[in-house]
């Protein structure tokens, strides 16, 4: 059926306040009267939808992204009913100077290319140069590393201008993701066949890592030992390229050591984002007790739930499909969410992308969601 956003009725200032309520309990409220709307846009979606030029993974100096937001908003207010973007520009002399990073920790150099955003890349490619940087990683001051010459003059001087605290460590890039950027994805697929021990090892000692950093990134934010504000999440879209005893062996005893670590208590945030095909390590990923998930747009609800009954799923349209803005495509996806979370009956239905939302992702195709939420994905 050919579907436009007109041809659904949408009371938009009901909607925000069921979605409010969808919100409650991480998602999971008896009292919700409809799914749950993750989908918020970004700062990426400006140029699109205002016929900007701009690179949406590149810098946008502060004055034009404040103007291009608040734009944005306008129109945004107009068809979606509320502001999405951020309309407040910290001054650049109010930041902390950079930290090293845990791709840096390992001798990775992170790279920012036009259109393309982020990626990390490495200097190790076989198992004895592997166990070298694996050496000079256990010897490593790391709080001497991590932290800048003039931090403590910096923290200091923000602190008293600001009234700004660093940030905490809690999202890294997983753990797979960050073996198979330093060292390669066939590399640590045939080390787990040629090399056990040294595969274990790099796993042990990116864990090790993780905790140590979130530890003096704590100290440094003010807090003490064991009283720091828990949660913890990971972004790992190369862990589908593990089969469930390489996983295992490797991806999984990282993020169990710092979930116990850092978010043990059951209302404690631990998340995983996989915008991959990592369907196969469903029953492992189950075993950790996620709150929340984002996986990739194949790996669906009725998958999920079978182990992770309990865990507010964030997805599962297509960053693609909403990006084209096909009407009923979007709405194929958007339906077939729903209809899986009623039939389920367990609620827990964040709807989002699973994955990124790019740019070209437009404001009418929020809408549409929002409209078809309103009015074939309600509870009660």
């Amino acid at each position: 059926m050919m579907i436009s956003p007109e041809q659904l009725p949408l009371d938009v200032e009901q909607f925000w306040k069921d979605d409010a309520r969808a919100h409650e309990d991480n998602c999971f409220s008896k009292k919700a009267p409809q799914a749950a709307l993750g989908i918020r846009m970004s700062d990426e979606c400006v140029f699109a939808e205002l016929n900007e030029p701009g690179d949406p993974w590149g810098h946008t100096p502060p004055a034009r992204r404040l103007e291009l937001n608040r734009r944005y908003n306008d129109k945004a207010e107009k068809l979606v009913g509320i502001r999405l973007l951020s309309e407040s520009a910290e001054s650049e002399d109010a930041a902390f100077p950079a930290v090293k990073r845990i791709g840096e920790v390992f001798g990775g150099t992170y790279h920012f290319g036009q259109e393309t955003g982020e990626w990390l890349s490495g200097t190790v490619s076989n198992p004895s140069e592997l166990e070298a940087l694996l050496d000079q990683v256990d010897q490593l001051d790391l709080e001497d590393f991590m932290l800048p010459s003039n931090w403590p003059a910096e923290k200091k001087r923000i602190a008293q201008l600001y009234g700004k605290k660093p940030q905490q460590l809690r999202h890294v890039r997983g753990p797979v993701t960050l073996a198979a950027s330093i060292f390669g994805v066939e590399n640590l697929i045939y080390l787990y066949y040629d090399a056990p021990e040294l595969f274990s090892r790099f796993s042990e000692t990116i864990g090790r890592v993780i905790v140590d950093m979130s530890r003096i990134m704590d100290r440094e934010a003010g807090y003490s030992e064991g009283k720091a504000p828990s949660g913890f999440s990971f972004a790992d879209d190369d862990c589908c390229l593990l089969t469930p005893d390489m996983y295992e062996m490797f991806g999984f005893p990282v993020l169990k050591k710092i979930f116990d670590r850092f978010c043990p208590d059951i209302s404690d945030m631990r998340y995983q984002h996989s915008d991959s095909d990592m369907a196969h390590l469903l029953p492992l990923l189950g075993k950790l007790n996620l709150t929340g998930c984002n996986f990739g747009p194949t790996v669906l609800i009725d998958q999920i739930r079978v182990y992770m009954p309990r865990t507010r799923i964030d997805g599962c349209l297509a960053p693609f499909t909403f990006m084209y803005n096909d009407p009923d495509a979007i709405a194929a996806e958007v339906r077939r969410d729903l209809q899986m979370i009623k039939q389920d009956g367990s609620r827990g239905l964040n709807l989002s992308t699973a994955g990124s939302i790019n740019n070209g992702s437009r404001l009418e195709s929020m809408r549409l969601i929002m409209a078809l939420i309103q009015n074939e994905g309600r509870y009660l």
